[in-house]
């Protein structure tokens, strides 16, 4: 069973990785209503909190039915981060977890992100003064280790569980990797090992079928899956993992009807919380997914990834199933 804090997750959860643009509250509550365990929010910036940057304290939206819900922050300012997290907890969440492995270079340049990783003391002290400033149980998302040559993500791990991190999500890969080649979850296998390390542990990348879920559970022996890219235009994904790991058998593909329900809910949802420009604008990327393995799916797609005016979006669903069904 494994717990953060005094939450309790089950066995092996699943949760759904902080992804920028992609987990705002209205595909969160899609992909909880499908089976995630727990959801995070989009990443948010820590100067951006504290200097009331719209697009940040916006990102502190955070609903009940989302819950266990955590709020995502990174930053590599002292200052700044205690004053972020005080703003954090005041959203209450359920979980306030520290970014130290975003691997983009406008992150990375501040020493935030994956650039802490160069910094390992500096990544110590940071989530200790915030493990002391918050009641909440603090968690921290990060990567394998800078690069190839200098990964020391065993230290890493007991070092931050001595000042009080409750879980470690570990993506593996280094930052000089970025997103290419395989995900390495062997030395992440290896944290779970160590006899010193009590927290949960949980692995990220590549998790995009339910088999290798399951191989991050029984032959990695994590204690849970952070799902990223493969829940893109695919918050069914969670509820196909479960299912595999009670039956062994794959769910069927929902039905063309229930894909585009889901699809028109998401777009509405995104239009109800943000407005008709940006709800259409940051919906585009999950319709091929939403609609992979349609033929001749094309002039429709572009239509839906094309169009700024939400009408003609919804009309495009309405050719779906005209079209196809």
């Amino acid at each position: 069973m494994a717990k953060i804090g005094d939450i309790e997750l089950g066995d092996f959860p699943l949760l759904l990785a902080p992804m920028e643009d992609v987990s705002d509250p209205p595909f969160r509550a899609l992909c909880k209503e499908q089976g995630a365990d727990v959801v995070y929010t989009e990443f948010i910036s820590s100067e951006g909190l504290i200097r009331d940057a719209e697009k940040s304290t916006q990102k502190l939206d955070i609903y009940d039915e989302e819950r266990p819900v955590g709020i995502q922050i990174f930053g590599a300012n002292l200052d700044s981060m205690l004053q972020a997290i005080d703003r954090v907890e005041a959203s209450n969440p359920d979980i306030i977890d520290i970014n130290f492995g975003c691997p983009v270079k406008k992150v990375v340049s501040k020493n935030a992100g994956a650039g802490i990783l160069k910094d390992i003391p500096l990544m110590v002290q940071l989530s200790e003064a915030m493990v002391k400033r918050t009641k909440l149980p603090v968690t921290v998302k990060t990567r394998l280790g800078w690069d190839h040559d200098s990964i020391q993500i065993m230290e890493v791990a007991e070092r931050l569980q001595d000042v009080g991190i409750q879980a470690l999500s570990i993506h593996g890969r280094t930052r000089a990797q970025m997103y290419k080649g395989v995900a390495d979850w062997a030395p992440i296998a290896e944290v779970k090992n160590n006899p010193r390390i009590h927290i949960p542990i949980f692995g990220n990348g590549d998790v995009d079928s339910p088999e290798k879920a399951m191989s991050m559970r029984d032959d990695y022996g994590l204690d849970g899956a952070m799902i990223g890219r493969a829940s893109i235009g695919n918050p069914w994904f969670f509820k196909q993992v479960k299912h595999f790991f009670k039956t062994g058998e794959h769910l069927p593909e929902p039905t063309l009807e229930e894909k585009v329900e889901i699809a028109r809910r998401h777009l509405q949802m995104a239009i109800d919380w943000k407005g008709e420009k940006l709800g259409v604008f940051e919906t585009r990327r999950h319709y091929t997914n939403y609609f992979r393995g349609i033929p001749n799916f094309k002039p429709l797609r572009m239509k839906m990834v094309t169009s700024d005016d939400a009408q003609d979006v919804f009309k495009a669903f309405d050719e779906v199933l005209e079209q196809f069904a």
